[in-house]
């Protein structure tokens, strides 16, 4: 007898979920910049980011784009990762994706911020073999409050947090953030 493979059933809950907090951000946010990517994983990566977005919809939780009013981007030097990233992560339960963004914020910063909104939504879609699945990347926009950024990461994932004129060639998502940057800038 052969075993019955979990990961089409997990993976079309997944995208159920997706759906709906892909509509709630939709819905409740006016502007933002929409992409689209899709990552290749192991079985069990699938596994485990299927979990996440049966959760709460998104694989990777929120983040926040933080400038200063002279244009500066905060970033965090993810050492997991070997890249700078925009401050973010996980959402806990019973957390929406705004406070996930703003207690990530406090961890791996330590800066004050507004919020201003939705920045990017970015639809992350997964694939391993024949599974695939969906979920959601929120990335809020915020002005900083205060510009001395400490490091409160729990996780001790993050090393250090700056502030950027210029983007450097190892940021994550860079050209994303490139993309944001000019649109803001022009408004």
């Amino acid at each position: 007898m052969t075993p019955v493979d979990d990961l089409w059933f997990l993976a079309s809950e997944a995208d159920q979920a997706a759906a709906q907090a892909y509509h709630r951000l939709a819905e409740s946010h006016d502007e933002y910049t929409e992409h689209t990517r899709t990552h290749h994983v192991s079985r069990n990566r699938f596994r485990t980011l299927a979990r996440r977005i049966n959760e709460t919809g998104a694989p990777y939780g929120a983040h926040t784009i933080v400038y200063q009013s002279c244009g500066k981007l905060l970033l965090c030097r993810h050492e997991g990762v070997d890249m700078w990233v925009l401050p973010g992560g996980g959402v806990d339960p019973g957390e929406s994706f705004h406070e996930a963004a703003h207690r990530e914020l406090a961890e791996e910063a330590g800066v004050e911020a507004t919020y201003d909104g939705l920045a990017l939504l970015t639809r992350i879609h997964l694939r391993c073999g024949s599974h695939e699945t969906w979920g959601v990347l929120p990335v809020f926009a915020a002005s900083a409050d205060t510009t001395e950024p400490q490091v409160r990461d729990p996780d001790n994932e993050i090393s250090t947090a700056e502030w950027f004129d210029r983007l450097p060639p190892d940021t994550r998502d860079r050209d994303d953030l490139l993309t944001w940057r000019e649109r803001s800038l022009s408004v």
